[in-house]
């Protein structure tokens, strides 16, 4: 069978955003899942799976209608009677956002419950896709479950993608992040890590520091820094790609998610990793023009193109 689709594994929440006194505007949205829909946007009708685990309550069930409008499935990821999603909220100043969680029992902490599930949503796919927080809400038995399933994908042909996205608040220790992410370095062929989050968790000094670490472990690796250049690196071959500068940016939500999307899209259309980048480049430059995580397909695609 062919290797089309393209997955993402991972935890989608409940997004409050644009508050306007005390009115909000309820949405769906997180790391992994705004990094599929960017991808899905831009990936000529590839078949597209979001991997997690889903409650049964009213939110769960609009979350799983949400994705179906899009063209998102879920492939054979459970639905668990009694669970729900997880919520958050993004409070903004300026265009400079903070959010306030509420997840410690979501669903998706159970996405690798079932090995056998997920095994089957990961099969026939040309790229899967996870994150440090994919890694980081799961207990430790789920997370060696889930690495073994993206080795044994990768195993039968499918490209492994991964941002490394480490967020403190939500492992036990520095020491434990720093182990279970270069384990999951370990099945990757794409890592898109941040700069700042690598000089927090492993101490590099420079974005020219991750990349050659990293680069000891993964083929190819794309540090992202802001608005400071993208450091890309293949094959002992490193180039800086300029960011784009937006002037008066709306809200940076999803920026970096939404560059991993293009990027990923860009490689899996046949680009170089420079030319990948500037267009990743270009979809996060219109990504913080809008407000919330998730851009509309037609805005991704105008930037992209």
């Amino acid at each position: 069978m062919a290797r089309n689709g393209i997955a993402s594994i991972g935890e989608c929440m409940i997004e409050l955003s644009g508050q306007s006194g005390p009115d909000w505007r309820m949405g769906f949205a997180g790391d992994t899942f705004n990094t599929l829909w960017a991808l899905h946007a831009l990936s000529d009708g590839r078949p597209a799976t979001y991997v997690s685990a889903f409650g049964d309550d009213p939110f769960s069930q609009g979350q799983i209608g949400f994705f179906a409008e899009n063209g998102i499935g879920i492939g054979s990821s459970p639905v668990i009677p009694g669970a729900r999603p997880g919520l958050y909220a993004i409070t903004l100043t300026g265009a400079e956002r903070s959010f306030t969680y509420w997840r410690g029992d979501a669903a998706a902490r159970q996405l690798a419950s079932d090995p056998g599930s997920l095994s089957k949503s990961l099969e026939n796919q040309a790229l899967v896709y996870f994150s440090g927080i994919t890694l980081a809400i799961l207990d430790e038995a789920a997370r060696k479950t889930l690495l073994a399933e993206v080795a044994k994908a990768r195993a039968a042909g499918s490209m492994i993608a991964f941002d490394p996205n480490y967020r403190p608040r939500l492992w036990r220790s520095r020491e434990e992040a720093q182990a279970v992410i270069i384990e999951a370095l370990g099945t990757t062929d794409i890592a898109l890590p941040t700069f700042p989050d690598e000089q927090m968790l492993f101490g590099d000094e420079t974005p020219l520091a991750t990349a050659s670490r990293l680069g000891r472990i993964v083929g190819e690796v794309v540090v992202k820094n802001g608005e400071a250049p993208a450091l890309v690196a293949q094959a002992q071959t490193l180039r800086e790609v300029p960011a784009i500068h937006v002037a008066r940016p709306l809200d940076t939500t999803g920026a970096g998610d939404s560059f991993n999307g293009g990027y990923l899209a860009a490689r899996l259309a046949g680009l170089g990793p420079a030319d990948a980048a500037h267009r990743a480049h270009r979809v996060a430059a219109a990504v913080v023009q809008v407000r919330g995580a998730l851009a509309p397909f037609e805005t991704l695609r105008a930037a992209f193109a």
